[in-house]
């Protein structure tokens, strides 16, 4: 097998990970990870090396797994599809993170005895991080499953097989809901909605729930995690600030005058983000109005002029910003914005939806359906399911690739929806989407450009990709 650099350094990291895991060592703190771009780093605001030896990195379960085994400090604390890939040959698709009950595309009917059946069990995982999961329609929901048509088995129409990328398990205090359909945030599931009035007992509530149903499900637990097993596990993600911290071309991220990088993100916006921050649908709790300008990262970068390649950069990178912040989208047909508002159309820029300050995701629970998983989307999504859905009351027709937070509240007005993601860390975790249908940061923005009609140029393009990989 030919391995291209990038994935060669990536391995090289992973296995230095798994051997300081082995000896009971840790990670200098702010370790830089190279990735395509530049080199993201992992901030530990409990001011010490990052330790390998807590629950985090055990294997608590019967399978070999532990919450390490998805979640890689090189990817930013979750998986990327290169690095799977590299790990699987390397394992021979033996290491703990190919296992049946949900790193395989289906848990029935499929062989892994051989590398070749391995290879064709775990597809999804291997080419697009995708673990499998399994949820059961609930049964006070508004709707009838009348079909699934699910390519590699797993149809069964009581119990939904959607395909999801895990989650960073870093940046975490500036979580407004926990999973990407807030099933570890919702009373349906014995957790609690984040707010503001209850935040961070909320947050950590949710996270010590999330690790136990973690254990249970992905590492095959068969005793509960202990309460300071939990805690330990919390406390550990809590700590954690990952973003990038340089850039190839434009060098330091933190250099003159500019606020790149995770030291900049822990300790400057860590005191002042509360939950409703900038919210843009009024749920600010200050009463602030909203404001689209979201990222000031590198306003000290605007208007640059020099002809040297990295100052180039660097303007590039300003550029974006302002464009991320600035440029007028249209939004239409969004579930969750202009059906709940009553509005077909809502002026609006990046940071609608992305609004919180210098972090980038929603700081109120808003899960939305931007289209990723219809069947309607500009995307490749010819590898997931099809599944179908009646309304009970209307007998109206849904056809989605994840009916998302339905299958946790059973609403039909949230089928599809979903939560955005924290956007700290992008580099080093494609593909993107909870269904990794982007490959690249280009296809993210030519899905937005073709699905808002928003009229990117060229220029603003690469503006934007180089602004959104220096996050």
């Amino acid at each position: 097998m030919r391995v291209n650099t990038r994935r060669t350094l990536v391995l090289a990291i992973g296995c230095v990970v798994s051997g300081l895991t082995a000896s009971g060592q840790v990670l200098p703190n702010l370790l830089p990870f190279p990735n395509a771009t530049g080199v993201l780093e992992t901030y530990n605001t409990a001011n010490g090396p990052i330790d390998l030896t807590g629950p985090f990195f055990q294997s608590l379960g019967t399978n070999g797994r532990s919450c390490g085994s998805c979640h890689r400090p090189a990817q930013g604390w979750t998986i990327s599809a290169d690095e799977v890939r590299v790990r699987f040959e390397m394992t021979q698709g033996l290491d703990p993170i190919f296992r049946t009950n949900d790193g395989s595309n289906c848990d029935h009917n499929i062989n892994t005895s051989t590398l070749a059946g391995r290879r064709q069990a775990y597809s999804l995982l291997i080419n697009k991080g995708l673990i499998r999961i399994a949820l059961a329609v609930p049964p006070t929901a508004e709707f009838n499953v009348i079909s699934v048509v699910n390519p590699y088995g797993c149809g069964d129409p009581s119990t939904l097989s959607v395909y999801r990328r895990p989650l960073p398990s870093t940046n975490l205090r500036f979580q407004s809901t926990v999973m990407w359909d807030g099933r570890e945030s919702s009373t349906q599931t014995g957790t609690q909605k984040i707010t503001y009035a209850t935040n961070p007992g909320d947050l950590l509530a949710d996270l010590a729930h999330q690790a136990q149903d973690a254990t249970n499900g992905h590492a095959q637990a068969s005793t509960p995690l202990t309460p300071p097993q939990q805690q330990a596990i919390v406390n550990f993600e809590m700590a954690l600030i990952t973003a990038q911290a340089f850039d190839y071309r434009a060098g330091d991220l933190s250099a003159n005058g500019a606020m790149g990088g995770p030291v900049t993100l822990g300790t400057q916006t860590l005191p002042t983000f509360f939950v409703g921050i900038n919210d843009p649908l009024g749920g600010n709790p200050d009463g602030t109005p909203f404001t689209p300008v979201i990222f000031q990262l590198f306003d000290a970068w605007a208007n640059l002029k020099s002809p040297l390649r990295g100052e180039q950069q660097r303007a590039s990178i300003a550029r974006g910003q302002t464009l991320f912040n600035s440029k007028p989208i249209n939004i239409t047909g969004v579930a969750g914005l202009n059906d709940d508002l009553n509005l077909a159309s809502i002026p609006g820029t990046c940071g609608t939806c992305h609004d919180s300050p210098n972090v980038g995701n929603h700081s109120v629970p808003a899960p939305l359906n931007i289209g990723v998983g219809d069947l309607t989307s500009s995307l490749d999504i010819g590898y997931l399911p099809v599944i179908t859905l009646q309304n009970k009351a209307t007998h109206e027709i849904k056809t989605t690739t994840d009916p998302g937070r339905a299958m946790i509240t059973g609403l039909w007005k949230d089928v599809g929806r979903l939560k955005g993601p924290i956007l700290r860390g992008l580099p080093s975790r494609a593909p993107y989407f909870h269904n990794g249908s982007a490959s690249s940061l280009r296809d993210v923005l030519d899905f937005y450009n073709s699905r808002f009609n928003i009229g990117f140029t060229a220029q603003e393009k690469s503006d934007l990709i180089a602004f959104l990989n220096t996050l």
